[in-house]
C-alpha cells in the first residue's frame, strides 16, 4: 500500500501542497530586485492557512541559489546570537579572510586571530554581514510564527540597524495577525509598518480539485464537491484528503471524523483566542438567516459605529470573509456548525 501523501500536522511540509505561486513570485522577485526597496516580508493568516508551507518553499528556492545564505531563526530563542552562530556556520568558506576572532561567543571563525576579537554580537554580526556584501552574498533570514517577546525586540531593532546600513540582508516572518500587529505597534519596532504585508486567502476550489482527483481517481463532478468541502482552508484540504486516503477514498465515509480533526486541532484552538465580544458576533452570524451585516448587528443589538471595529478585526484574523456587499461569510468549513455547538459551553 502506497504512503499517504497528506498530513495532519501543523506546520510541516506535506508531500502533496496547493503552491501559492503569486505570493511566492512576488515575494522572490522583490528580494532579487537590482534596487532592493523591499527587504521585509510578514506573511500572516488565521491558524492551518498555510503560512509556514508558503515560507519554506521561498526558502528552500533561494537555499539553491548559489549567492544567497538563508539563516532560520526560533523567536522563543536568544535569536541574536543564532544568527552570529549560524552564518558563521553557513558563510564559514566567505569568511576566510576576514580572520574575526568571535571566541568570547565560543565561536572561533575560519582564519581567525587574537588581534580581532570581538565581543558585541551585534557588531560581530555587522562585521560578518558586510565581508558577505563584498563577496555578492545575500542572507535571508525566516522566523516563523513571531510572537512578541524580549527576543523578537532585540533581533528586530537590530534589523533595522542593519538595514539601515543598506546590507543585503532579508526578513520573512510568518504570524497570526493579532501577534505580528503586537509587534508593529511597539514604537520602537515602527519600521514593521513599513513593510510588506501578504494575507493568505483561501487556496483555489479548482486547484484542490486537481489533486484529489489525481490521487483518488475521482470523476470531475466528485473532486469538485469534495474540494468544496474544504472552503479552501488548507488544513482542511489536509485532513479531508489524509481521512479519506484511509477510507479507499470514499470521502463521504471520512465526514464525522474530518469534523472531529478540523474541531480538535484547529477550531478548538482558534476559538479560544477570541474575545468574548468576537464570539457574540460570530454566534450570530450563525444564527443570522442571510449572512447580513444588518441582521448581525441586530442580533447584538450593536450600531455600526461599535460593530465596525469588530467586524474589520475578524476580517483582519480571517475568521470571516466579505463576499458580497453587506454580508459577511465564514471562512473555515463546518465552522458555523462548530459555533452553534459550542457557544454556550462557555
Amino acid at each position: 500500500m502506497k504512503d499517504n501523501p497528506f498530513t495532519l500536522m501543523f506546520g510541516s511540509s506535506p508531500i502533496l501542497s496547493i503552491e501559492r505561486p503569486e505570493e511566492k513570485n512576488q515575494i522572490i522577485e522583490s528580494f532579487q530586485s537590482e534596487y532592493m526597496n523591499n527587504k521585509v516580508y510578514l506573511i500572516t493568516a488565521i491558524r492551518g492557512s498555510g503560512k509556514t508551507v508558503l515560507m519554506v518553499d521561498i526558502a528552500d528556492y533561494f537555499k539553491i541559489q548559489k549567492d544567497w545564505i538563508v539563516v532560520q531563526l526560533d523567536p522563543l530563542t536568544d535569536m541574536k546570537a543564532s544568527l552570529l552562530a549560524k552564518l558563521n556556520s553557513l558563510a564559514g568558506s566567505y569568511l576566510k579572510s576576514l580572520n574575526l576572532n568571535l571566541s568570547f561567543f565560543n565561536i572561533l571563525t575560519i582564519g581567525a586571530n587574537l588581534e580581532n576579537k570581538i565581543t558585541d554580537v551585534d557588531t560581530a554580526i555587522i562585521k560578518i554581514l558586510e565581508h558577505l556584501k563584498n563577496k555578492n552574498i545575500k542572507v535571508l533570514i525566516t522566523v516563523d510564527e513571531v510572537v512578541k517577546n524580549d527576543n523578537m525586540k532585540l533581533f528586530a531593532s537590530m534589523f533595522q540597524i542593519i538595514s539601515g546600513n543598506h546590507l543585503p540582508v532579508f526578513l520573512l516572518m510568518t504570524g497570526l495577525y493579532e501577534n505580528i500587529k503586537n509587534l508593529q505597534d511597539d514604537k520602537s519596532l515602527t519600521f514593521l509598518y513599513r513593510s510588506l504585508k501578504i494575507n493568505l486567502s483561501a487556496l483555489n476550489i479548482n486547484a484542490i480539485s486537481i489533486k484529489y482527483k489525481q490521487v483518488f481517481a475521482l470523476s470531475d463532478i466528485d473532486s469538485l464537491k469534495m474540494a468544496k468541502l474544504t472552503n479552501g482552508y488548507a488544513f482542511a484540504f489536509q485532513v479531508l484528503g489524509y481521512l479519506t486516503f484511509r477510507h479507499n477514498g470514499n470521502y463521504k465515509e471520512a465526514m464525522d471524523d474530518y469534523r472531529l480533526y478540523l474541531e480538535e486541532y484547529s477550531y478548538k484552538k482558534i476559538w479560544s483566542e477570541l474575545s468574548s465580544k468576537d464570539k457574540d458576533i460570530l454566534y450570530a452570524l450563525a444564527k443570522s438567516k442571510n449572512n447580513k451585516i444588518s441582521e448581525v448587528m441586530e442580533i447584538c443589538n450593536m450600531d455600526n459605529n461599535h460593530f465596525n471595529p469588530y467586524r474589520k478585526r475578524l476580517l483582519n484574523k480571517g475568521v470571516v470573509v466579505t463576499k458580497e456587499r453587506g454580508k459577511l461569510s465564514f471562512v473555515l468549513p463546518l465552522f458555523k456548525e462548530y459555533i452553534l455547538d459550542n457557544y454556550f459551553e462557555e
